[in-house]
């Protein structure tokens, strides 16, 4: 049998090259049309490209719109914005959205573009006794952008400022989603993985955006442009780019970079984030080295840009992000060919490299904040000292963020929510397969393809139309197959796509069609009665929520304000809470009369809080920081001691004799009690105590 098999074997060949030598032409005609068939086929792909880039982007659009749209008739329907009054509009601004939106109103009220310029940065109504520059202090160039924007466009007889002003940010919205498309269709190949991302950000929007009802937020402005850097970086990661299509995705980084910094304060501790991602990626050799580099660089230099337009704020120069990418590309050029050598000495070489860059970070950090005398950020470190769980704190600031829930524990009833819409799920495949597959080839030779991105919905899309999760997943079960591969591919997206359709819509035609209407008339009655009652120069004390609306509604001048990125400022803030604290009528009078205080506004939802839970209500927070025992049962710490006098909101209003000579009721509704101060001093009265 084996001779046969040889002998066969030989008549083939010779068989084969026979039709070689005496069917020439036959052979040649054949060889042409091979030749033909790539290059149709390679027509035909080429063609199919374009095609599904021109569905694709049109979706992205279209998606983006509709979420514009939808977000948009929803924020109209809850407040009904269109009928209701100018002040309730501004109301509806609550907290530091009303200072924000104060400034763009400011600048359209002014006589011209220069003094308004010149308000702003000589400004001394919104810190009593303060002239601060507020383009140096705030983010608040997308306002000044808009306001210019409204004087010079023909839009005035059309459009009124406020609708210039929300429409803009629902807008962004729809950028934002479009990013989001993009980035999940980077990653996957397929513009399927980012429609499915952009309907799980839609349906999950309680979890993933603020803007229907805190539109003029820093972060709404923001994130867009964060979503475009992040789709950027997908893209400028990706191997084998032409020269030109780099610089292009290069610029797109450092302009999206710098916009987002210029738009949000908390800009650095993002970026911080997403720099210790890329140093992780970069030491473990996952990502190139030179696009790395180009990475730490674009932030340095979007930050000292930024930093140069705010007037050289300090707190940028003083953040943690320019002293750790300083740090690493220090570090880089002191350690040469950390990537070589076996596993052990890469392992050392990277541990030693890992040493350096912590301490040169904190080194230099130390240095900056030591040259510059910055205290400006010193709270957020005492929250994520606290948060982290080294140790409790007592320090008023960072109680404050440690009791918000924004800054708190993610609830469970977010996970439900999540998992409603299969995201939950999708997520943690996603996150179990590429985790495992990071593991098992950075052990092997340190590389992985995939990139993290800070959203959720496009890492859970694009990992589930993603052909190397699917590829995975079927070769570890053993079933892999072409085939098969395109058909999860495809046929999971698709199935997910039409049970979020399914689950959603009638949810969504409900929405549509609930109509409500903005209803807050204690606060409307207090703002008419400051605007009617009371002098333009007269100086309002109070939470820094409400006076937000103070200051956007009548322009009275403020004692303080939600901005909170200011050591005087929260010092100021202290002083003024005093009047929820247990302390002597005559040290709050002295407290807020050296702030310049004409006017008290105190407010029965903070003095008799309940929202919160024991330790986290304002008033515990002040009795702890000044060193007095909480109300109500429950444990206090043991150096803690009785407070000498009564709680001040609630005795102020017997009206006894020591608290009527100091401050004079004014105007009283249900939610709320305006004092005037007494300019005389009592005789009992002192100096401003120590607030420690």
């Amino acid at each position: 049998m084996g001779a046969f098999d040889t002998m066969m074997s030989i008549r083939q060949r010779k068989g084969v090259r026979t039709t070689e030598v005496s069917e020439d032409g036959t052979a040649q005609q054949e060889n042409v049309t091979l030749e033909n068939k790539p290059s149709s086929s390679c027509t035909s792909r080429r063609l199919w490209k374009i095609l599904s880039f021109t569905v694709g982007g049109a979706i992205a659009l279209c998606t983006g719109l509709l979420t514009s749209v939808y977000l948009a008739t929803l924020h109209e329907n809850d407040l009904w914005f269109s009928n209701i009054k100018e002040v309730e509009r501004e109301i509806s601004f609550r907290t530091e959205c009303g200072l924000y939106y104060s400034y763009y109103k400011q600048m359209l009220q002014a006589p011209s573009l220069v003094h308004g310029f010149h308000d702003l940065m000589y400004d001394n109504k919104t810190e009593s006794m303060r002239t601060i520059n507020l383009l140096q202090r705030m983010n608040i160039y997308q306002e000044v952008f808009l306001s210019v924007l409204y004087r010079v466009l023909p839009i005035q007889k059309y459009l009124e400022p406020v609708y210039f002003y929300i429409y803009t940010l629902f807008g962004l919205q729809a950028v934002h989603v479009a990013a989001l498309y993009v980035t999940s269709w980077l990653l996957s190949g397929t513009w399927l993985s980012g429609l499915l991302a952009a309907i799980w950000y839609v349906a999950n929007r309680t979890d993933t955006t603020r803007v229907e009802f805190t539109i003029p937020l820093r972060e709404n402005w923001a994130l867009p442009f964060f979503a475009i850097q992040v789709a950027a970086i997908t893209y400028f990661l990706r191997p084998s780019l032409r020269p030109l299509s780099e610089r292009l995705a290069l610029l797109t980084i450092f302009l999206s970079t710098f916009i987002f910094s210029l738009l949000w304060q908390f800009n650095q501790f993002m970026m911080l984030v997403q720099a210790l991602g890329l140093f992780v990626l970069d030491a473990l050799d996952m990502l190139p080295a030179p696009k790395a580099t180009w990475l730490y660089a674009i932030q340095i230099a979007a930050l000292l840009l930024v930093c140069a337009l705010q007037f050289f704020n300090s707190m940028i120069l003083g953040s943690l992000l320019i002293s750790f990418n300083l740090s690493v590309l220090i570090a880089r050029k002191l350690q040469k060919n950390l990537k070589t050598g076996n596993f052990l000495n890469r392992l050392g070489k990277l541990l030693l490299h890992l040493f350096v860059v912590l301490c040169l970070t904190l080194f230099l950090n130390n240095m900056i904040k030591r040259a510059l005398s910055l205290k400006s950020d010193e709270h957020i470190f005492k929250f994520l000292k606290a948060k982290s769980g080294f140790g409790a704190t007592r320090d008023f600031d960072a109680n404050l963020y440690l009791c918000e829930e924004a800054f708190g524990l993610l609830p469970w009833n977010t996970f439900g929510r999540l998992s409603d819409t299969l995201l939950l799920h999708a997520y943690v495949f996603v996150l179990l397969v590429t985790v495992t597959a990071a593991l098992a080839v950075a052990l092997r030779n340190l590389r992985m393809k995939y990139l993290w991105t800070p959203h959720v919905c496009v890492f859970a899309a694009s990992g589930l139309c993603s052909p190397e999760v699917w590829g995975l997943l079927l070769k570890v079960t053993r079933l892999y197959s072409p085939a098969r591969m395109c058909v999860m591919r495809y046929a999971v997206p698709m199935l997910t796509l039409s049970y979020l359709c399914c689950k959603l819509w009638p949810g969504v035609m409900d929405e549509l069609s609930e109509l409500r209407e903005f209803y807050d008339p204690d606060t409307v009655e207090l703002m008419h009665w400051i605007s009617t009652h009371t002098p333009g120069t007269a100086v309002f004390a109070g939470s820094m929520q409400l006076l937000a609306g103070v200051k956007l509604c009548t322009g009275r001048t403020l004692t303080n304000h939600p901005h909170y990125e200011d050591s005087n400022l929260r010092a100021r803030t202290k002083a003024v809470y005093q009047i929820y604290a247990k302390r002597p009528p005559e040290d709050v009078h002295a407290l807020l009369r050296a702030l310049g205080t004409d006017y008290v506004i105190l407010e029965d939802s903070i003095c008799h809080e309940r929202r919160h839970p024991r330790g986290c209500r304002l008033r515990d927070l002040l009795d702890v920081a000044n060193g007095h025992m909480m109300d109500g049962p429950g444990e206090n710490d043991p150096d803690l001691k009785l407070a000498g006098h009564p709680r001040f909101c609630e005795e102020i209003k017997r009206d006894l004799p020591p608290y009527t000579a100091l401050f004079t009721r004014v105007f009283r509704n249900k939610t709320f009690h305006v004092y005037k101060l007494a300019r005389d001093r009592h005789p009992a009265a002192r100096e401003p105590p120590p607030l420690t």
